[in-house]
């Protein structure tokens, strides 16, 4: 059990993420749990991508275990790609306020109801 605490946080996070985007009709708490969501997997690649006893892949004598690389590589290219989102949701967030003065999911279905 305490080997799989790191998957066990993983599954945590991703939970609360997907309570936070399906409980909540605010589009920025909305955008909050997708970025929840966005950790809990970045933190799922980083802990496969590290190795019990692994170093950085310098080839040296000295060195027989190394960790992969590319999951670190890839998930900083995830978190700009998930920075470069959140600011897209938030604009179009602000957008959608200024056209219908509410950012709650039910405030809008009615507005676009009534037109």
């Amino acid at each position: 059990m305490t080997g799989l605490f790191g998957y066990w946080t993983v599954i945590a996070t991703l939970a609360i993420g997907l309570y936070i985007m399906i409980a909540h009709g605010n589009l920025v708490k909305k955008v909050i749990g997708l970025n929840v969501v966005q950790t809990a997997v970045i933190l799922f690649y980083v802990s496969f991508g590290k190795v019990h006893g692994g170093t950085a892949p310098i080839l040296d004598e000295r060195f027989e275990i190394y960790s992969n690389p590319l999951p670190h590589v890839l998930m900083l290219t995830a978190i700009v790609v998930g920075v470069a989102t959140t600011a897209v949701a938030l604009a179009l967030i602000v957008r959608i306020w200024e056209s219908y003065g509410s950012i709650e999911e039910d405030d809008i279905v009615r507005a676009e109801l009534v037109e």
